[in-house]
């Protein structure tokens, strides 16, 4: 809490300076939802804490007057809030900008034909599962059914609070152990499939146009256009100060529509820049996305001979591997969110000290 309550400090300071919102528009964005996450999560951990002294004081109250249905309800209210304290500590891991977007997860079946295509139908099973079990909406946007069995691959989106920030640890390579039920003569397998998440990005570019970021002239038009273009200063010239694109119109008799012309123009070239910089954003998390190769599997799920699932990059493992295969992943999800968080802090204290030295 006093680490959200300091960066909460220090971006709302920052932000009262006026020199603030001369920044890039991309930054003062992403700092403005920076702030309004922090504010959301230490208003939930002081309504928390609220409820925790207000139950810690019935239950005291409930002790010495022995009500033990009181003690009941104390005990029930712990619970949730427990359960409620777990949500915000793993929201606290989820800092990142694309956290907070729905999620498109990609699974496609690895070599080995129709055992791989079942496996990857089964983790796609899985994933719909846990987002069920989370309240989340699945939507499928494409699905290839394998020849016999399973799927060759399938794409979906899931939709709901920080889906992307807690499926991003799916990415990878997932292999699968077991005694193929397609296999006459019972031989143990080994299948694989491919997971990639990626933050579902918005399509609809919004191009707004601040008087304040324009600088606009006018001039005495050198087309054709007869006098009236010689004489009048009709032509506008509008330099857009954050990109410094410049655009100009004279063609036009009146200043009024070669202005109106040439916003069109700047408009135009400011929505081709967008979506330009959301080009090379998709690409930038696509490289981010370490390339998939078979054999560098980031869990493993064996069913044969023993039952285990076991994340080869936080070492949890868990015997119960009908409960995984029914959605429960929370586990190895908080365990690399804590391993990321860890390692982020390790490099800021490199870093300081570095500084230092």
């Amino acid at each position: 809490m006093d680490g959200l309550g300091e960066e909460l400090e220090k971006i709302e300071k920052a932000m009262s300076d006026a020199s603030f919102w001369q920044k890039d528009k991309d930054e003062i964005t992403r700092m403005g939802q920076r702030r309004a996450s922090l504010k959301e999560q230490i208003d939930s951990w002081n309504k928390v804490y609220t409820e925790v002294e207000e139950a810690k004081i019935l239950a005291e109250m409930a002790s010495e007057e022995d009500d033990l249905s009181i003690l009941k309800e104390v005990e029930k209210e712990v619970g949730r809030l427990e359960k409620e304290v777990s949500r915000l500590e793993l929201q606290a891991f989820l800092g990142e900008p694309d956290d907070r977007r729905n999620a498109i997860v990609a699974i496609n079946a690895g070599a080995g034909g129709t055992e791989a295509q079942d496996w990857a139908e089964m983790l796609f099973r899985m994933y719909a599962k846990w987002a069920q079990d989370k309240g989340m909406e699945v939507s499928v946007i494409d699905f290839l059914a394998g020849e016999e069995a399973g799927i060759k691959n399938v794409t979906f989106t899931v939709k709901g609070p920080y889906a992307y920030g807690l499926l991003k640890s799916e990415h990878g390579i997932h292999r699968m152990v077991r005694i193929s039920p397609f296999d006459a003569t019972g031989r143990r397998h080994t299948s694989f499939a491919s997971v990639s998440v990626y933050p579902e990005v918005d399509t609809d570019i919004k191009i707004e146009i601040n008087e304040k970021d324009l600088r606009i002239d006018t001039y005495r038009a050198s087309g054709p256009g007869g006098q009236h273009v010689n004489k009048t200063s009709s032509a506008v010239r509008i330099t857009h100060l954050p990109t410094g694109i410049v655009v100009q119109c004279q063609n036009e008799k009146s200043q009024h529509r070669n202005k109106e012309m040439a916003m069109k123009v700047l408009r135009a070239k400011l929505y081709e820049l967008e979506k330009k910089k959301q080009e090379e954003k998709k690409q930038e998390i696509h490289e981010s996305q370490k390339e998939i190769a078979w054999g560098s599997q980031i869990r493993s799920y064996v069913f044969n001979p023993y039952r285990l699932v076991k994340d080869h990059r936080t070492n949890v493992e868990i015997g119960d591997l009908e409960r995984v295969m029914n959605g429960d992943i929370d586990p190895f999800i908080d365990a690399y969110l804590k391993m990321r968080l860890s390692h982020t802090e390790g490099v800021k204290v490199e870093a300081a000290g570095s500084a230092k030295a």
